[in-house]
Formats: structure tokens, sequence, C-alpha cells
């Protein structure tokens, strides 16, 4: 007669290995509907120039990162990036862009909502996610996205399509301070919004915990 003992190391293998399993299907869920958000974006011309438009793509990697941690939201925000290059004309520039802001605001909330695991800490850490993406947002735009525009479309033309809006944008460190920065604060203020509403209906799910619940 035989008996299966499981070890206390053999069933902590199991847990990583379906953690491991829960990991990439959720992420891959995720990075899909991401991805899908991203084709639906959309202008605000009378807010910011009509090259630079508004989607909620960045509300799944956030929702990935609060229920399995910041490294789920950036390979969410990384994927959805890769996708969506095949399909844009923006050359790789607005993923490029998108990737580096994106994983700074799942990035953040998700370490800080790791260490204060409560109602409180999401909440701390969107804002401080939302304010670090806003404040990155200037050296990378300034620094590396913008430079590649240049490639593309004039410096001038770029600042002339910020002073159609503010005529006194008249640089495009002016135009990164007035219109990128707030802009950026307020996306990631509306998907932190979002997120709240939704969340506690889709951790039980993305978590694996619904069906332990109903038992």
């Amino acid at each position: 007669m035989t008996y299966d003992v499981k070890t206390k190391e053999g069933t902590m293998q199991e847990t990583k290995s379906a953690f491991a399993i829960r990991f990439i299907a959720v992420t891959g869920i995720l990075s899909a509907a991401a991805f899908v958000l991203q084709l639906i974006e959309f202008p605000l011309p009378f807010l910011i120039p009509s090259f630079i438009k508004f989607d909620f793509s960045d509300l799944p990697a956030l929702i990935g990162s609060f229920s399995l941690g910041p490294v789920c939201g950036i390979m969410i925000e990384l994927v959805k990036n890769i996708f969506h290059s095949l399909v844009s004309q923006s050359f790789g520039v607005g993923e490029l862009s998108n990737f580096l802001l994106g994983a700074v605001f799942v990035g953040v909330a998700g370490i800080i909502y790791r260490f204060k695991h409560n109602k409180k800490g999401a909440i701390i850490g969107s804002l401080i996610g939302a304010i670090s993406m806003a404040i990155v947002s200037l050296p990378f735009n300034y620094f590396i996205v913008y430079p590649v525009y240049y490639n593309f479309m004039p410096k001038e033309t770029i600042v002339s399509a910020y002073q159609a809006i503010v005529p006194a944008a008249d640089s495009i460190e002016k135009c990164l301070l007035i219109f990128n920065v707030p802009f950026t604060f307020m996306k990631g203020l509306i998907d932190c919004l979002i997120t709240f509403l939704i969340y506690k209906k889709l951790s039980p799910i993305l978590k694996g915990t619904a069906r332990r619940r109903q038992k």
C-alpha cells in the first residue's frame, strides 16, 4: 500500500506554479483589453493639440498592478504598446511615450499598494503614481520623445499647434508645462477613479478567490 504525502515544499511549489499560470493568463487578458482601449483614442482639440490623444488603456494596467503586483502592470503596458506599434502610424514614438509614462504610473501605484495593502494605500498609491507620471512626462517628452518627433515634424510646427490654443506657449518647455504635464496628471486621475469604481468586483476574479468565497 502506498500513500501520497504532500510536503510543505511541494505545496509551496504548487502554489507558485498556480500563481505563475494565473499571472500569465491575467496579464494576457488585461493586455488585450488595454490594446483595444488604446485603439479607442480620441483628441481633445480645445485642451491639447490633436496629435496628442486621450485613451483609457492605462486602466487595465493599473488594475493588474493592484491585483498581481507592479510587474504585471508594467508588462501590460509593454505588451499593449508592442501590439499597438504594429497598427499605428506614429513610428513607435507614441508607443514609447505611452509605455514610459504608463510604466511609471502603474509601477509606483503598485509598489505603494503592495506595502500598504488597503483602500487608503490604493488611493495614496494612485495619487502618487499619477503625480509621478505627470512629473516625469516633462523630461521624458523633452529629452526622449519630442526629439524623435522632430524627425517627422519640425519643432516650429509642434509649437505652433500649441500656440493655436494658448499663444503664450512659444517654446517646447512652456508647451509641456502648460499642456502635457496637467493633461498627463488628469489622465491618471481619471484612470484611478474608474479603477476604484470597478476594482472591488474584479479583484476576486483576477486573484482567483471568487470560487473560494462561494464555497
